[in-house]
Formats: C-alpha cells, sequence, structure tokens
C-alpha cells in the first residue's frame, strides 16, 4: 500500500508519550510515526500520498465494547417502537407496517419500553391479535429480556398452558393458566434463534449497511454479543473484501462446548476477525424488573431471575478458563454482580496461568465492597454510559439502598479497567451520546439538573479512554489498537469539533466527517 500522509489537523493520539500530533504518516495499514508535519513530510517514502483534513480534528477510532451488530442490522428493517408513548400508540406503530408484510410472514422487531409510557401497563396478546390477526408477531423490549408476542406466535413457538417454565426464565400466564404473550429472559431464547434463523432477511447484505452506519459514528471496532451467524456474515464479509470493521467476537454460551472442541481459545484470530471471551447471563435486566437483586423490587415484584445459578455460573466460568477462553458475565443487579466476582474470585488461579482477561457486562448495580474486588481481580467493567438517563424512570427501585449504580468514577478511583460500549441497538450506538452521559449522568435535555449521583461523572478525557484505549485492553490488543502511536493500527475518526474543549452538549452534537481503518478511507460524510 502506497505511503499516506495525512496531515493538517489537530490529533489526538491518547498515546500519554506524545498526547497531540500535527501530522501522521501510514503505510499498510500501520502508522509509522506521528508529529509535526514539516517533520513527517521531510522523512517519507517517495511517492508518499497526502491526505489533506482542513483543519479539522482526529481521535483514535472509537470501539464499541458492547453491541449487537445482528440486532442492530435487523432492528433497521423491523419494527420500532421506541417512540412509543403508551399501549395504543406502539399498537399504532404495529399496525402502520402491516402493509409490508405477507399473509402469515412473521413480524419481527420492537423495543418497547412500558416503563416510559403514560400508563406503565405490561401488554398482552390479545391487543396484538386484534391489530395483527393474520401474522405472527414478536416484539423485543427495549432492554432486551422480554418478548410481547400475539397468540399466533405463541402457537408456532409451540408455547401453550402446558409448556414449564424455562431454567432462569418465565412464561407470564393468566389466572386461567393461559400465557398471556409476555415472555421473561430464557423463555425469550425460541425467539432469538429465530431471528437468527433467517426469517429477517440476508444478514451480510443487513451488516453492509449496520457497518455503514457505525463508521458514521466513528466506530472502528466492536466487541459483538450476537451468535454464531453474525460471525458468519462477519467472514462472508470478510471474503467479498467488504469488512471495515475490527470484530472481536463473543461466543455464546450454549457454543462453548462445540468451541472448545474446536481447539477455539479467547484472541485466536487477526486483526479484523478476533474470538472473544464467551458470554453468560447472571441475570436480567433492570427495565424488566428481572436483574437479581439484593433487595426486593417496590411493589413486591421479587428479587429478580438469577438466569445462570451459581454453581452452574461456577462450573462455567471453571470450563472456559481451563481451555483458555476468558469469560464475559452479564450482570446487572447487585446480587448478580457479587455472585460473578465470587465464581471469578474461585478461579483466579486459572485465569492467571492462562492470562486471561475476565469482563462483567453492564455492572450497573454494585455494593460498595465490590468495586474494590472488581479491580483487585482485574476484572474489566463493560459499561454503557446511556443506560444511566435511559433508565431514569426507574432508578427509584435503588436510591437509599446504598448501592455504587453506574459508579464509573468509583470504579476508575479503584483501578478498574472501565470499557464503553452501547448496547446497540437497545441504545442508539452513537458514542458521542455515550461520551455525553458519562460527562454528566443526564439526557440530553439536561436532566435532572447536575446528573443523576453526579459524584460518579467523568472527564472527557476518562470516557474517551473507555471508548478506545479500555476496549483494545479488554481484547488484549492494546499494542495495536486504542491510541494514534507508531505501531499501532491506522485507524481514527476526523471530527467537526474539538470535544477536548467543547461543553457537553457540544460533544453530544459532534459529526464525523471521515472514518479511517487500516489507513483507507471507510467512510467521508457527506458535504
Amino acid at each position: 500500500m502506497t505511503p499516506t500522509l495525512f496531515a493538517n489537523a489537530i490529533f489526538h493520539t491518547l498515546n500519554p508519550a506524545q498526547p497531540c500530533a500535527e501530522a501522521l504518516l501510514v503505510a499498510d495499514g500501520v502508522i509509522l510515526a506521528a508529529g509535526p508535519a514539516a517533520e513527517l513530510r521531510a522523512h517519507a517514502p517517495a511517492g508518499t500520498n497526502t491526505v489533506d483534513l482542513g483543519n479539522a480534528v482526529v481521535i483514535p477510532g472509537m470501539t464499541d465494547a458492547h453491541i449487537h451488530t445482528a440486532s442492530l442490522a435487523r432492528s433497521m428493517h423491523e419494527v420500532d417502537l421506541r417512540g412509543a408513548g403508551s399501549l395504543a400508540e406502539a399498537l399504532a406503530g404495529v399496525s402502520a407496517v402491516l402493509p409490508r408484510y405477507r399473509a402469515g410472514e412473521w413480524i419481527l422487531g420492537g423495543w418497547w419500553d412500558f416503563n416510559k409510557w403514560q400508563v406503565p401497563v405490561q401488554p398482552d396478546r390479545t391487543s396484538l391479535d386484534a391489530v395483527c390477526p393474520g401474522n405472527p408477531v414478536s416484539l423485543t423490549s427495549a432492554d432486551g429480556h422480554t418478548v410481547w408476542a400475539n397468540s399466533q406466535a405463541l402457537q408456532l413457538l409451540g408455547i401453550t398452558r402446558d409448556t414449564p417454565h424455562p431454567a432462569g426464565g418465565e412464561i407470564v400466564r393468566d389466572a386461567a393458566r393461559e400465557a398471556t404473550g409476555i415472555l421473561r429472559e430464557s423463555a425469550v431464547y425460541p425467539v432469538r434463534k429465530l431471528a437468527a434463523s433467517g426469517v429477517s432477511g440476508n444478514l451480510p447484505e443487513q451488516l453492509k449497511e449496520a457497518q455503514r452506519y457505525l463508521l458514521s459514528l466513528g466506530i472502528t471496532g466492536v466487541h459483538d454479543i450476537d451468535g454464531a451467524d453474525a460471525l458468519a456474515a462477519y467472514r462472508t464479509l470478510r471474503e467479498e473484501e467488504g469488512l471495515a470493521l475490527r470484530v472481536h467476537k463473543l461466543l455464546p454460551q450454549d457454543d462453548l462446548e462445540a468451541s472448545i472442541e474446536a481447539g477455539v481459545r479467547t484472541g485466536q484470530g487477526d486483526s479484523w476477525i478476533r474470538h472473544g471471551a464467551v458470554k453468560i447471563f447472571a441475570d436480567g435486566a433492570a427495565g424488566s424488573h428481572t436483574c437479581h437483586m439484593s433487595h426486593p423490587f417496590p411493589g413486591g415484584t421479587g428479587h429478580g431471575v438469577e438466569v445462570t445459578a451459581y454453581p452452574e455460573l461456577l462450573a462455567l466460568a471453571s470450563q472456559a478458563a481451563e481451555a483458555g477462553i476468558a469469560v464475559a458475565v452479564h450482570a446487572i443487579g447487585d446480587r448478580a454482580n457479587t455472585l460473578v466476582l465470587d465464581a471469578l474470585a474461585a478461579i483466579r488461579d486459572t485465569t492467571r496461568r492462562n492470562g486471561l482477561r475476565h469482563r462483567i457486562e453492564h455492572v450497573q448495580f454494585l455494593q460498595p465492597a465490590d468495586v474494590l474486588r472488581v479491580a483487585e481481580l482485574g476484572v474489566v467493567a463493560s459499561m454503557q454510559p446511556q443506560h444511566c438517563p435511559s433508565d431514569l424512570p426507574i432508578l427509584g427501585m435503588v436510591e437509599g439502598r446504598g448501592l455504587a449504580s453506574y459508579a464509573w468514577r468509583s470504579l476508575l478511583d479503584a483501578g478498574a479497567t472501565v470499557a464503553f460500549g452501547s448496547d446497540s441497538p437497545v441504545e442508539v450506538p452513537n458514542p458521542f451520546h455515550g461520551l455525553h452521559a458519562a460527562m454528566t449522568r443526564t439526557t440530553a435535555a439536561g436532566e435532572p439538573d447536575g446528573g443523576w449521583e453526579p459524584q460518579e461523572r467523568i472527564s472527557l478525557a476518562e470516557a474517551l479512554h473507555a471508548y478506545c484505549a479500555a476496549p483494545a485492553l479488554a481484547s488484549g490488543e492494546e499494542s495495536l489498537k486504542g491510541t494514534l502511536a507508531p505501531g499501532t493500527l491506522a485507524d481514527f475518526a476526523v471530527l467537526g469539533t474539538d470535544i477536548f474543549t467543547a461543553d457537553p452538549a457540544g460533544v453530544r452534537d459532534t459529526k464525523v466527517h471521515m472514518t479511517v481503518t487500516g489507513g483507507a478511507v471507510r467512510y467521508r460524510r457527506d458535504a
């Protein structure tokens, strides 16, 4: 590849040895040098191309450390009820898309949140039956842990009044023992398998669209949480020379034994597609009241759901670690996080021997003592800052209980590695929205004034580190990604705003003008 000099910009390198530069010299997808433009130009090989960035601002390419890219890609073509403010509006949204579907064709999508409806009523199958009598409908909640299905969908999924609750899940029933159409936690797995079966369309083609969207946001890498179908689709894109994102692919729990038998290990692969940890669910979600808490939810709705009981959690973590596979455990509730840390402490020797970096995904509510344990055990706290303002309507459930909630400041002060992502399509995958949330702990409108539990706010530099260097550390690629230092991959985003001098609102509104991966321009904003 012909060397390229990217110049006429302020480069925020995140490299402590050289925080800023005027230019980057790139060859074969790698940064050769960063420094004064005149100096790099003088030492550039003959025939070097020059790209004038027009006095822009450049940061390292950001990595979304927790994203469901297959689900995001599908959601761009499915029912989207995020804007619904009531059950009636949600049903109207479903009715509006009916002309796009043939009779009998599955209607998927959702992202509804009854916690934000004017009247927070739990929906059921009968309301969906009324608007969609001729199609099976399955609509996932905004947190991804509950499904709202109609009668035809329940029938096709084989769910009857006699179907038992799956381990770690619930088929909600009415007084007559009939399924209401609400499925929680592991009871939604058949719907996830259905989505992965291809009923939603051609995933590689859909991922191309999602990839362009992510590149337009300055994202150059993803830690993907979806299943084997996503991995296969990314491999297809690579074979077609269409892959422009770095993919760190986590393994589904159901694939652990097969992966071990196939010799899969965390860290295998190359700079484009790399095997990650195995994803295990310890509990559910806050919005669905299924996260595992030490105190009951207000209103007597229990302590949440222990999706994977501790003995099985420990056995899975031990099995994976012995085989050289790290674990990434979904844990939101404080009790779930305590149990996960107990399990990781129990396998500490195996972890050290095999050089593994375990993760906890979400880490939303912690006992104060567990903040220190995250750091002491070397566990990566994989967190999603937008969840804090999004969850404001339900956070009364944890206030006054002495918990460390969305505790970015506390975790960093304890010495833990905090890596940021979006959990998209649960949230919009815009990292600038995440930076704003981390800095302010408010909504886009600035509510609540001063931020929710403002003592946990962090700086722009700390938040950007969590989107750049920390994900690289989590994936064992800190020598290749996360900074614009010589020897690292030439992945960066060109911005129209200097986020280091902008106020939080300006950071949130930042637009990406260009995104580069491997030294090649993959996205350019239209004028």
